[in-house]
Order: structure tokens, then sequence, then C-alpha cells
């Protein structure tokens, strides 16, 4: 009777993919729009409509660390019409809510990593400091003193800094705010003087002498400001913080359709205009399978996890 009811599931689940898609597809990015995660899901939602033939759009669920659009998609049908576009966050989350109603491993199946980008390291033109080690002195002669601006309590800039403070051993004040633009604007203004913020959002700034760069995050620099070390070249060994985004699928989606995703994804991001939009929005294809993927997350979920125990970072 068990393997009946296992044949009959194989016979449904391989019908399913024959027929997919039968309906517009939802990509939800459980992030603000226009952010890391947004932007480009928007640049490849239309791009996979072209070569699928079928609808796709993006739908912002944000809040609570990217939680409530997650959950909303561990929910969902497992059919291939409902996917989760999701960011270095997901992990982090995962191990700064307590009282999550999904299992940020286990209710998704792995689909494709997409890209990958490093946060820079900025200070408002008005410090009077040039590098890391500068910086690092600074905070060291003035602890708690020195402001630090992020897009709130557990999100990714603030985890990214955190990670910074430990290793460097200093003491920088977290200013959250609720979302990036309030927190550019004040920094921009000097209100905070220090933030870890996405390239493409600072670089106009950095050209313009309102900013100034001291690193990237990556282990490797960043073609678009070669000139500018990353953290672990400019004082701070070892340091090291990837911001990536993949497209993940409710659990038990089939396989057929998690192998179509991940074949049109991949050939969507070989199209030069498509690698160019990425480039612009601040990050590099970086394509990884559903399995390698999800071995990568789960590398992932316990960095973090040690970061937020080690940092004691916590969430209003």
């Amino acid at each position: 009777m068990r393997r009946l009811a296992v044949v009959l599931f194989l016979v449904a689940s391989q019908a399913m993919a024959q027929g997919w898609p039968s309906r517009p597809v939802r990509i939800v990015v459980p992030l603000a729009s226009g952010g890391f995660a947004d932007v480009p899901a928007r640049i490849l939602a239309p791009r996979l409509a072209a070569q699928i033939g079928r609808p796709f759009y993006v739908e912002n669920r944000p809040g609570a660390g990217g939680t409530i659009g997650a959950d909303l998609v561990a929910k969902s049908e497992p059919d291939g019409h409902t996917l989760l576009f999701t960011a270095t966050p997901h992990v982090i989350s995962a191990h700064l809510y307590k009282a999550l109603k999904y299992d940020a491993l286990k209710d998704f199946t792995p689909v494709a990593l997409i890209a990958s980008g490093p946060y820079a390291l900025v200070v408002n033109s008005q410090m009077p400091v040039s590098s890391v080690l500068e910086l690092i002195a600074a905070a060291k002669a003035q602890p708690g003193k020195i402001d630090f601006a992020s897009s709130g309590n557990g999100s990714a800039q603030h985890l990214v800094a955190a990670l910074f403070n430990s290793m460097a051993g200093i003491d920088m004040n977290h200013v959250p705010y609720k979302g990036s633009g309030q927190a550019m604007q004040d920094l921009l203004s000097g209100q905070v003087k220090v933030s870890f913020a996405g390239i493409p959002n600072v670089l106009a700034h950095v050209r313009g002498g309102r900013l100034r760069a001291l690193a990237v995050t990556t282990a490797a620099r960043w073609p678009d400001i070669p000139e500018v070390p990353t953290v672990a070249e400019a004082g701070v060994p070892g340091y090291e913080a990837t911001l990536w985004l993949a497209l993940l699928a409710p659990a038990a989606t089939p396989g057929e359709i998690v192998q179509r995703l991940y074949s049109e994804i991949s050939k969507a991001i070989q199209d030069p205009e498509m690698l160019q939009n990425l480039r612009s929005a601040g990050i590099a294809p970086s394509l990884l399978g559903p399995q390698e993927l999800g071995a990568f997350i789960g590398a992932e979920h316990e960095k973090w996890g040690r970061v937020v125990r080690a940092t004691g970072a916590t969430v209003n």
C-alpha cells in the first residue's frame, strides 16, 4: 500500500511538472521595495517570463526581518507557482526570531543561488578617518561613542557591522532605522558617521565626495571600486561577509519543476544584458544548483548563528 502511494505521488508530481506553469508565477520578495533583493528580482522576472512564456511577477511582503514573506511561501502549495526570492537575512532571522512558524532550512526547496556581492564600509566624509585601522583606533579611543547606522535590528547591515565590531575588538553604537533610506539620509547628513551599505546605494556618494569607502566585506575586491581594499586586507584578518540572493520554493516542490527553474535561471543570467543589469545593481552572478545551494545555505545558517550568539544581537 505504501509503495502504491509513493508511485501515485511520483506520477502526480510528474504530471504537475509537465503542466508547469499553468498560471502566473508569483516571486515573493520578503524585503522592502527597491532594496538589495527587490531590484534583481525585478530584473529576473521578465526574463523568465520571456523564456518560459508565462507571466512572472514580483510581490513584496516585507517585515520582521523577511520572516513574513518567508512564512507565506513556506505555507504555499508546492506546485512551483509561488517562489521566494530571498537573501542573507533568511538565515540571520532564523536565529533572531525565536517563535518562527517555519523552519528556514526544512520548509524550503533550494532552486538556485543567483548572485552575490559585498557591503561597503563607509564613513561620512566629515569623519577624520581614511582607513579601517584609523576607524578602529577612533572607536577604541571613544568606546560606544561612534554611531553606525543600519536598516533595522537584526538586519544584514546590523549583523555585518556587529561581526566587524566583534572581530575588531571595538564597541561602535548601533543606531537602527526602519529601512535603509532614512539610514542613508542621516549618514549623508552626518547624524551618524559609519555604515555598512550596498555598493549601488553609496557609489555615487563616494565618487561625489560625501562618503568615504574604507573597505568591502567580501573576500575579494569589488570591480567597480578596485582601489578599495577588503576588510580582511585593511586590518581585520579573516573577516568576510557576503550578501547573496537565492530562489527557493516550498518544500516538496517536484524535482522536475525545480530543475526546469534552475535551467531557465542559468540561461537567463548568461545573457549579456542581464549580466550588465545585475552588475549595475551591485551584484555579480554566482550560480549554484539546488544541491550545492542547499549545502551553501546550511553553512551560512551555521555561520550567522555563531555571529548572533557571539554578538548578542537582538531584535525589537
